[in-house]
């Protein structure tokens, strides 16, 4: 029985092994892998439906309805865009954000899947 063989990193459908990086579309190897990642995320600040009815019901009775108009809530949406190419072969995965964070955690890991194709 073959000893599992753990992997080093993964990257969205990437996954890198010592030796080589595996793919849906197939295997590379992992010396002299070229990987890039771009960040296609956006972040959008907005004013919630809810803060707009409270300061239009509660304008009339006072003027601290306005503060209402102050609440802002920021979504994160978009993706990040990893690729690797090596042997001549090359692969692309689209990374959906959810968090402000994500960006930084999948560079580190891009950061890393360099490190060990050097």
């Amino acid at each position: 029985m073959p000893i599992p063989v753990m992997p080093l990193v993964s990257v969205g459908d990437i996954t890198v092994m010592p030796g080589v990086i595996v793919t849906p579309s197939g295997q590379m190897p992992l010396r002299g892998a070229a990987w890039n990642a771009v960040d296609n995320s956006r972040i959008e600040t907005k004013m919630p439906a809810y803060a707009i009815v409270l300061a239009i019901l509660l304008f009339p009775v006072c003027f601290i309805g306005l503060f209402f108009l102050l609440i802002k809530e920021t979504q994160v949406s978009g993706y990040v865009e990893v690729t690797v190419a090596s042997g001549g072969r090359y692969h692309q995965t689209l990374i959906p954000v959810l968090e402000r964070e994500t960006f930084a955690e999948v560079m580190s890991r891009v950061s890393y899947a360099r490190s060990v194709s050097l």
